[in-house]
């Protein structure tokens, strides 16, 4: 049982009602279609074939290009596109959907996968776009005699060492990958409050200057020197370089990570009784209300530098703002940014916003069961701070009071509901471990399976950035800034 229900995610962060959030449920939902290209490979028959009975065996029903199609010979919405093969341009799934938000399409290859051990993370994103702009797919399956391999929009690649797809693997990796599309924040799902950061207070100097000392230590990690121009791509037409600019929100491009700070939140004690405004928490078999305040974040633009930030151009703030019980998100873009400068949210969003949301539903559950942490204290004074990498930690360089969790979740992307959903749920099962053991909560390690880490608490920005990046230290990077 969820620590909070569906209904209550729903109104907190918008996440969808019928979100699946485990294995079974997402194989309920998967609708696929096999749609393949005038001539098949041996090879790709084969695979598919294999695929087809493993997803048949899992209660996955799939339809064939004719069963599938509506009477304008288009695939309806929801639909999984699974197009093996190599497609002229008039015969591209992308024509037979009615936009790449409502349907994800998997291009399948006979062919090595792109990408090697030794290939450097930008390597690694440069392919794997390249390639999804080129065919206009979602998912990129490649297929040899000795194994198969799946790349994702977010970097990530998990390759298994058959030749064709076991139950299991397609169960526990592929299937999650189906159900949860990779989509940036859409401009309906968060009011846009351009020039309404204000970059000459003593606040944002403060945090702006956390953030140049972060990104200075990051500056030689190869985990998040990645940014792939959408301008460089190998586009079969204009008419689809306007379509992958469309699905990107105008982006200009595709990068790796984030940076974000908390803004000071106070809050409230979580009581024993039910109340007008308060979220129940199911917590060690009891239940808790928890008042629920505005949050505010100040985070990296999305596509953005990382290793090299210019504060007052490449930081934005996001929110969560309560109002009759929903939550409703907002951006707000630095004043004084040319017209030029794009400022989009980050495809992360949803998934800052839950964990900042998260933090304060800890201090105020810590204030009740334990009113001598120090946790709350300290995000009512200072914040918290989160640092998200396509990475993940050494056990040993974890921070104390850091809660992991994560490992077993099913391996979705970044930006979609079920990465929020698992980042609000997995810090609140974090925090009942730590009361379970009687320690400290200072803060979390979320680990998304084939994507990366997150990693939030009451550590700076600068301060978790040196405990990754250890070969550089705080005091150097202050003197030479």
């Amino acid at each position: 049982m969820n620590s909070i229900n569906s209904s209550s995610l729903h109104d907190l962060l918008g996440i969808p009602l019928d979100t699946p959030l485990n294995i079974d449920e997402m194989c309920g939902r998967l609708h696929p279609v096999l749609y393949p290209a005038p001539a098949l490979s041996l090879r790709l028959e084969q695979f598919c074939n294999a695929l087809v009975v493993a997803m048949e065996s899992l209660g996955i029903s799939v339809l064939s290009a004719e069963e599938a199609s509506g009477e304008d010979g288009r695939f309806s919405p929801g639909t999984v596109i699974l197009a093996p093969g190599y497609f002229p341009d008039d015969l591209l799934a992308i024509n037979r959907v009615t936009t790449l938000y409502n349907n994800i399409i998997v291009g399948i290859y006979d062919e090595p996968a792109p990408i090697t051990r030794d290939s450097s993370p930008q390597q690694r994103l440069d392919a794997i776009v390249g390639r999804l702009a080129r065919d206009m797919v979602h998912i990129l399956v490649y297929v040899t005699d000795q194994s198969w391999t799946i790349c994702t929009m977010n970097g990530g690649v998990v390759t298994f060492p058959t030749s064709f797809p076991l139950q299991e693997d397609v169960r526990c990796s592929l299937v999650p990958k189906l159900t949860a599309q990779v989509v940036p924040p859409r401009a309906e799902e968060l009011d846009l409050l351009h020039g309404e950061l204000h970059t000459g207070t003593e606040e944002f100097a403060t945090v702006a200057a956390d953030f140049m000392q972060c990104s200075a230590l990051w500056s030689n990690n190869a985990s998040l020197l990645t940014h792939t121009s959408t301008k460089g791509l190998d586009y079969r037409s204009v008419f689809y370089q306007r379509i992958v600019a469309r699905y990107l929100d105008q982006r200009s491009g595709m990068s790796y990570g984030f940076f974000a700070s908390q803004r000071p939140v106070a809050v409230m004690p979580a009581l024993f009784s039910a109340g007008a405004g308060l979220l129940p928490v199911r917590l060690q078999g009891d239940d808790l209300f928890v008042p629920v305040p505005q949050i505010r974040v100040i985070t990296t633009r999305s596509g953005c530098r990382k290793n090299h930030l210019d504060p007052k151009r490449d930081l934005v703030e996001i929110g969560l703002i309560q109002c009759n019980g929903k939550g409703r998100a907002y951006l707000k873009t630095p004043t004084g940014v040319s017209p030029e400068t794009i400022a989009k949210p980050s495809f992360d969003t949803l998934t800052i916003l839950a964990h900042a949301l998260g933090n304060a539903l800890v201090a105020s559950i810590l204030m009740t069961l334990n009113p001598k942490a120090t946790f709350p204290s300290h995000l009512a004074r200072f914040g918290a701070s989160m640092t998200h990498w396509h990475d993940y930690p050494h056990l040993c360089q974890l921070p104390v009071g850091y809660y992991l969790h994560g490992e077993s979740n099913p391996p979705v992307a970044c930006s979609t509901p079920q990465s929020a959903a698992y980042s609000l749920l997995g810090k609140i099962a974090a925090l009942e471990v730590a009361l379970e053991q009687g320690t400290e909560y200072r803060g979390d390690v979320h680990i998304e399976p084939n994507h990366g880490t997150n990693i939030v608490g009451i550590l700076s920005l600068a301060e978790t950035a040196l405990l990754l990046n250890p070969a550089l230290s705080l005091e150097v990077i202050t003197e030479e800034r």
